[in-house]
């Protein structure tokens, strides 16, 4: 990532800047279409971002069909076609963009996104559907219960509803929904039981995690957490969960409901330092969760010291696996290989800026080749899953689902479920992503 630091003209991480959603500024309406009109002006001089999401497309296209070929003939009830198709990835921000911080023109385009999105959400109406499927938690433990899972899954099958859904929300009846499980992870492995382990501390690892189960994890997909759980206990590191865990936030930050957000924080922070005071680290197995803790929370509460805790001392699985492969403490006595692997990274992942840690691992099994994809999937969190933007997220995710079907390869993977069911929905041929931790288990043998 090439970011020329003002003077310097090097290589170097940009800088970002506390997001003030605290103050009265960051809600006023003139000062936010004034920064949208100074970053698009910018924006349209330089156009890298124009093959990310569909925000740039839709912003040169207004300026291009415009009277004048420059913004200044775009209306600006226009700018919220360009807010409404950001969902936050943070590419634009940290492969693309050569005007981040620390350069004069200081251009954070997810930020001002987000500051947009957070005045829309104050004072303009939130559709319904958007409050509903933002609200993970509360969607999985009902929709998780023993007598309720079995007919919301059957419901979701069936094309008759999703066309309803479709008609009456706004849910495409093509997006992949998620699969609601009776047994939620947290429930499965009520009794870990590691007295027989003794963890071992590298220099950047304290040797046992507590693993922040996700909602989607818990709730959707539990076998990825027993999958995690068990190559961790074969690397001889204990894992735990949390006392008690609530959503990071990260569906409500999407929509810009920042209040949401802050109230997770608050009801998860207490846990998490509990756990990092008694000598445990976080490790949590979807993405974009990581990010939140690791990134969002530090620029939303950059004055409380719990929240610098818990980014230092989270991480993504594979990211940890690799610190302690680093420190001769990961075991490497893999009993299958995996041919090749078609393996797509997570934007979320991507903007965490570690490197491929996934391929990493995965390239230390014999006879195992790893073909990466960085571009984005069009999932998105719940953009995929709206009937306005599912044509535009199948759009972008069509260099990925071209690439898999070109390597045909023995497996294809992404840290992120969400986007491998993406993914799989694009290619039609009842094929499903396998996620990297279920591979790695498999090549173990455990």
């Amino acid at each position: 990532m090439a970011n020329p630091t003002k003077g310097e003209g090097g290589l170097s991480r940009p800088i970002r800047h506390p997001i003030q959603w605290k103050t009265e500024d960051y809600y006023k309406e003139d000062l936010i279409f004034n920064e949208l009109e100074r970053v698009f002006d910018i924006c349209h001089g330089c156009r890298r971002c124009f093959n990310l999401c569909q925000s740039f497309p839709i912003l040169f296209d207004a300026i291009d069909e415009g009277d004048t070929g420059e913004l200044d003939a775009v209306d600006k009830q226009d700018y919220w076609k360009v807010v409404n198709n950001c969902y936050l990835c943070d590419m634009c921000f940290m492969t693309k963009c050569p005007y981040v911080p620390p350069h004069e023109w200081n251009i954070d385009f997810p930020a001002l996104m987000l500051r947009a999105k957070a005045y829309k959400f104050k004072n303009m109406s939130v559709p319904f559907r958007d409050k509903m499927i933002s609200n993970t938690n509360m969607m999985g433990k009902m929709n998780s219960l023993p007598l309720i899972a079995p007919v919301v899954n059957a419901m979701n099958r069936f094309k008759p509803f999703r066309w309803l859904m479709d008609k009456t929300m706004g849910i495409a009846p093509d997006a992949p929904l998620p699969v609601f499980d009776s047994k939620p992870l947290r429930k499965r492995m009520t009794r870990l039981d590691h007295s027989h382990i003794t963890p071992q501390a590298t220099d950047q690892t304290k040797g046992k995690v507590v693993l922040f189960s996700t909602c989607y994890v818990n709730h959707n997909y539990p076998q990825l957490g027993e999958d995690l759980i068990a190559v961790y206990e074969h690397n001889e590191i204990p894992v735990r969960f949390l006392d008690k865990e609530e959503c990071c936030g990260m569906p409500k930050y999407e929509m810009g409901d920042i209040e949401s957000v802050a109230k997770a924080m608050e009801q998860n922070a207490p846990h998490l330092i509990k756990c990092i005071d008694e000598g445990w680290d976080i490790v949590a197995p979807m993405p974009s969760c990581v990010f939140m803790l690791k990134e969002v929370w530090p620029l939303l509460f950059p004055d409380d010291k719990r929240v610098q805790q818990i980014s230092e001392r989270t991480f993504d699985p594979f990211e940890y696996l690799m610190l302690r492969h680093k420190g001769n403490k990961l075991k490497t006595d893999f009993k299958k290989s995996l041919g090749e692997i078609t393996y797509h990274v997570a934007c979320h992942l991507r903007a965490q800026n570690i490197g491929m840690k996934t391929r990493e691992f995965l390239s230390l099994i014999d006879g195992t080749k790893i073909d990466p994809i960085e571009r984005c999937s069009g999932h998105d969190g719940t953009y995929a899953l709206k009937s306005e933007y599912r044509p535009h997220s199948i759009k972008i995710c069509k260099p990925v689902i071209d690439k898999v079907q070109q390597q045909k390869a023995d497996y294809y993977a992404s840290d992120c479920h969400m986007a491998g069911s993406q993914i799989g929905s694009g290619l039609d041929d009842g094929s499903q992503a396998t996620h990297p931790m279920t591979l790695a288990r498999t090549a173990y043998g455990i």
